[in-house]
């Protein structure tokens, strides 16, 4: 039986990934994470580990042996001061490139990074084109390179996840639904933009497709993942709204400046506030991202919009707060 090793197995996306292959038995698994698993089902599969204890990584990763590495692992919060506050990306990467080295049955190695690489509306030329504009993002950029720099033997991959959302999500991707079923969400008198999201059981899918392609389709490529469509925004939100019997009322767009004004003094001040100049240009810039080459080796995403939709909407209902 095959062996894959997840890195971040208790984040978002781990947790989706582990219920998964459990789900799948087709694998043995072990999840390495700093952080105690989301579902407890899961603790048999979890060892507690943090990248950035190299020797403690070395022994759990040769004893394991590994014939594919899926790698989440990272800081991804935007509340960094300075780069090195996402020294366990940076560093937690390298370390794993270290250890890999030594892994004589390691067939292929997916790497997350983030969409972060380039800002919002920012359209790279290639893969090797860069414009951060977070400190969380300039990690990203810097494991990147790393890896392209190292150049390992074994088949390796970088995905970059858009933004992923449905079970198991967190902030700030949550957020979308809580303020429209909180009744907080309104639409920006006529402005509506397009982006690239992604329902999170077809980033598996995307993965998964990954990791069983052909050498040559995926060795040493980048890929976005997310839905093959973009997202109207305003659109999308009356989708959730209708699911949940809202309606969305339309207010002018000049109040959201004044509002992102109001946050950005509030932020200042050390006061959380739910609308920043920053979250206003993300929310009202387009961002459709290249998805190509991830379509033509996972051409069939399993579920639609809608269908991901009510089943986080169910989710949500069944694991409010807890």
């Amino acid at each position: 039986m095959e062996k894959i090793l997840i890195t971040g197995g208790s984040g978002f996306i781990g947790t989706n990934l582990v219920t998964e292959l459990l789900q799948r038995n087709v694998c043995q698994l072990l999840n390495i994470d700093k952080e105690k698993p989301k579902i407890s089902e899961h603790e048999s599969v979890w060892k507690q580990i943090d990248l950035c204890d190299k020797e403690a990584l070395s022994i759990t990763i040769k004893n394991f042996s590994p014939d594919y590495v899926i790698h989440l692992a990272a800081r991804t919060d935007l509340n960094g001061k300075e780069l090195m506050d996402y020294d366990a990306n940076m560093a937690g990467v390298s370390n794993l490139l270290d250890v890999l080295e030594s892994v004589p049955n390691l067939k292929r190695a997916i790497f997350a990074s983030s969409m972060y690489v380039c800002e919002p509306g920012y359209i790279p030329k290639n893969f090797e084109d860069y414009a951060s504009h977070t400190l969380y993002g300039e990690s990203k950029v810097e494991t990147e390179k790393r890896i392209k720099s190292r150049n390992p033997a074994y088949t390796w991959s970088i995905i970059r996840p858009t933004s992923i959302w449905g079970p198991w999500f967190g902030e700030p991707y949550n957020k979308f639904f809580h303020i429209v079923l909180k009744r907080m969400y309104f639409h920006m008198g006529k402005r509506a933009c397009r982006k690239t999201y992604g329902y999170i059981d077809n980033a598996i899918y995307q993965i998964f497709s990954i990791l069983k392609a052909p050498e040559e389709k995926v060795m040493r490529k980048v890929f976005y993942l997310g839905d093959y469509e973009p997202y109207d925004i305003t659109e999308w939100a009356d989708e959730i709204a209708s699911c949940a019997n809202i309606k969305i009322p339309r207010i002018p767009y000049s109040f959201f400046v004044l509002a992102g004004w109001l946050g950005d003094l509030l932020k200042l001040l050390g006061v959380t506030f739910p609308m920043t100049s920053f979250r206003l240009h993300n929310m009202t810039t387009d961002n459709v991202l290249e998805l190509n080459p991830i379509q033509e080796i996972a051409p069939d995403l399993p579920v639609k919009r809608i269908d991901g939709t009510r089943r986080t909407l169910e989710w949500i209902k069944s694991n409010a707060y807890k």
